[in-house]
């Protein structure tokens, strides 16, 4: 039998290495997009079968821009995933938002430029708007806050906050760390843009649990960020992490019916009969019967 998960981890190493996770299988998924970062690791975790997907590759290989966004959403998708819960180190640019601390935000800015592997499923002969006022889902995010506060209080969790996503690989000028903070950003990384957008267009409900590692470079009383510094407070916000991780899974309903599992309904512009076979094999899981004539 196949194996399938409808819960799905996005992040790095350290959280399918997991001590609570057993039953681990690796399995290698291909896509019509390409490979996804690397092998997709399932493992029962509070007595559910979850799928980690390192963001990254195997041994952190991949650039921020080089990452196959649309390969490891549909690989995720392909598994059964319903919900994911992406882990994502990031710098804060607010007082309040202090290093070591846990967000969930609520909104999304993409200041990216480069095509990161695709920014959406749709194209080449079908096309479709997707609404994305709300990338985050409120109710998976709301999951996560209520089995932190029950299961994990030592971590601090703040609920909503403007995450602004830059290109990278490079840190942020004072003047752009000054100006995102200007837009009202509270928090700044490089990987949830277009992760959460290709998500939404998959039907799955994804939610981020970013953890702060610095302050970027606009707080004028602390260092400003180096990889050094990030490795560092991440270290230490691992296990804060992996045990809001756990109690949101136990906590998770798989059966839950959240408004992101319906964001491609009446969204398809395209005459059924002009979308070209080939695209239509390709987007035969995310649209379903959405692509018969007549629908």
């Amino acid at each position: 039998m196949a194996e399938t998960a409808v819960i799905g981890v996005i992040g790095g190493s350290g959280l399918y290495n997991m001590p609570e996770i057993s039953d681990k299988v690796s399995v290698t998924v291909s896509t019509p997009f390409g490979s996804p970062s690397g092998s997709i690791v399932i493992g029962t975790l509070r007595g559910k079968r979850v799928a980690f997907l390192p963001r990254h590759g195997e041994g952190h290989t991949l650039l921020p821009s080089e990452v196959p966004y649309r390969a490891n959403i549909y690989a995720l998708k392909s598994l059964g995933v319903r919900f994911i819960i992406a882990a994502n180190a990031c710098g804060s640019l607010t007082e309040s938002y202090r290093p070591g601390h846990l967000a969930l935000p609520d909104q999304l800015y993409d200041n990216t430029r480069s095509e990161r592997g695709g920014r959406t499923f749709f194209g080449e002969g079908i096309v479709g708007h997707v609404s994305m006022a709300d990338p985050f889902s409120p109710e998976l995010s709301g999951v996560i806050a209520r089995a932190a506060a029950a299961q994990v209080p030592d971590a601090v969790i703040h609920r909503g906050g403007l995450f602004v996503v830059i290109e990278g690989p490079r840190f942020s000028t004072r003047g752009e760390s000054r100006t995102y903070r200007a837009w009202g950003g509270q928090l700044i990384g490089m990987t949830t843009a277009p992760e959460a957008f290709l998500a939404n267009e998959a039907e799955i409900a994804y939610a981020a649990i970013a953890h702060i590692t610095d302050y970027d470079v606009w707080h004028e009383s602390e260092e400003p960020v180096t990889t050094e510094i990030v490795m560092a407070t991440m270290a230490k916000n691992i296990d804060h992490v992996q045990r809001v991780i756990a109690a949101a899974v136990e906590r998770l309903d798989v059966n839950a019916d959240y408004a992101a599992h319906h964001t491609l309904d009446n969204v398809v512009m395209t005459a059924r009969a002009r979308i070209p076979a080939a695209t239509a094999d390709k987007l035969r899981l995310l649209l379903g019967a959405r692509l018969d004539p007549g629908t």
